[in-house]
């Protein structure tokens, strides 16, 4: 039985910043009403015609292959955690295949939304603990800007979203003590629709549906979000899954060295800072540039923090994440 490790990270945003100011002339907000909310400051968003998830997540890619110090065709598994696919079918881990020209491995697409990149881990953990593969590709991305209702019927989603790619190469690590020590992942499907994409659904509303009804008042095809219930939530298992992590691997919060949580709220963020008395050189966040990037958070927040040298070898990482589904979880890592 093998370890892994996170042998290389990259992220990639795009280039056209989105200013809170800048949504205030769409919609009735301000940037004050949003930094009391979310803490977010400025977002990323794609120019049409330019990046899609899938290119965004070749190029954090590349950054994160050439810091593994390895080729392209040394990747054995490609891992993509996405909820914005290019296409409904097929899923953008192919696509990533074929764009980076890596020889016919296997590509697994992840859809755990805020969770994803979490989950995208686990498996790969999984994968390389067994032996089949030495080093997999997970990539987090997400192109929120094009599918947003950017008037004050959609304020409350469309001012924390962000556009974005992060990825890790993920490698077989002899030592049982360094790497991955345990992922610990978790579901409560009775919360599906307070945080949603009801449409298009297959069994619920087609794409023939919408065309049919023409019906500019149908919100089904927008995201939703119960935002007091989803914080409520979030807080109890953020705390919950990461004790789960450390009692598991018989150690304390005073052991963390480096908390990644992933960029739903900055509020959410600083109440679980707040509870387990970690200061602020323990904890990463930087959902004030980039916004919510959902499966991209935790990648680029890594990425930046191991750039910045916040993170060093031997230091106790520790990612955690809770989004739609409800799904949640946490994957504990001595680097």
């Amino acid at each position: 039985m093998y370890n892994s490790r996170i042998s290389g990270l990259g992220f990639y945003v795009p280039d056209h910043v989105v200013t809170n100011d800048d949504l205030s002339k769409l919609m009735d907000t301000s940037d004050a009403w949003i930094q009391e909310r979310t803490g977010i400051q400025e977002r990323r968003h794609v120019v049409k015609g330019t990046d899609t998830t899938t290119s965004m997540g070749v190029k954090a890619a590349k950054k994160a292959i050439k810091n593994a110090g390895i080729q392209k065709d040394d990747i054995d598994f490609i891992i993509f955690a996405t909820l914005s696919p290019d296409y409904y079918f097929p899923g953008p881990g192919v696509l990533v295949q074929r764009d980076l020209d890596i020889k016919t491995v296997g590509a697994l697409d992840v859809r755990n939304q805020c969770s994803g990149f979490v989950y995208a881990v686990s498996v790969a953990d999984q994968y390389i603990k067994t032996g089949m593969y030495r080093n997999i590709l997970v990539i987090g991305s997400e192109l929120h800007s094009g599918g947003l209702d950017f008037t004050t019927r959609g304020r409350g989603v469309s001012v924390i979203f962000g556009d974005g790619a992060g990825a890790a190469v993920l490698t077989r690590e002899e030592d049982p003590k360094k790497g991955i020590l345990s992922s610990h992942l978790h579901s409560e499907g009775q919360h599906a629709e307070e945080l949603s994409l009801l449409a298009p659904g297959i069994g619920h509303r087609w794409v023939t549906d919408i065309l049919r009804d023409n019906d500019p008042d149908d919100e089904s095809y927008y995201p939703y979000m119960n935002g007091q219930f989803v914080f409520k939530n979030a807080v109890v298992r953020f705390s919950e899954v990461i004790m789960e992590g450390l009692e598991k691997n018989h150690l304390t919060v005073e052991d963390i060295d480096m908390l990644i949580p992933h960029q739903a709220n900055l509020r959410i963020s600083q109440f679980i800072q707040h509870k387990f008395r970690l200061s602020d050189d323990k904890v990463y966040n930087n959902i004030m540039k980039y916004g919510n990037t959902t499966a991209a958070s935790i990648p680029i927040a890594l990425t930046e923090a191991w750039e910045k040298g916040k993170i060093k070898e031997g230091d106790l990482v520790v990612l955690a994440a809770f989004g739609s589904g409800f799904t949640w979880g946490s994957v504990i890592i001595r680097w």
